[in-house]
């Protein structure tokens, strides 16, 4: 299953859209905190996570998910591209790090290529 964090609704549901039709599993989260409550009961193959949220950023989950010692791949996607974000992300560990407006195929390669990898 692909969990897909984003707080724009029109962005999350077009990803989860393209990723069932890719043939993933895909499930949706409003925000950072729904997710983080998610996750311990329900392990993920890979998250897409925006980064610009309300409340919890994605910089911010991700941070949670390396202290909470999470082993899966995280794909980071923004509208956002600021200098330095791009090299944070990657050094925490992110898989990809894509810019909105995305482009279907580099999103599929870069899921594929994450989830390839930690299996």
């Amino acid at each position: 299953m692909i969990a897909v964090v984003d707080d724009e609704e029109m962005v999350r549901k077009a990803v989860v859209r393209l990723l069932e039709a890719a043939g993933y599993t895909a499930r949706g989260f409003g925000s950072g905190r729904e997710f983080l409550q998610f996750w311990p009961k329900n392990r993920p193959d890979c998250v897409v996570l925006d980064l610009a949220m309300p409340d919890l950023s994605g910089a911010d989950v991700q941070r949670a998910l390396s202290r909470a010692g999470a082993h899966f791949p995280v794909v980071i996607i923004t509208a956002h591209d600021e200098p330095g974000v791009r090299e944070d992300c990657m050094r925490r560990g992110a898989a990809a790090y894509l810019c909105k407006p995305l482009d279907e195929r580099e999103l599929l390669d870069a899921l594929n290529a994450a989830v390839g990898a930690a299996h």
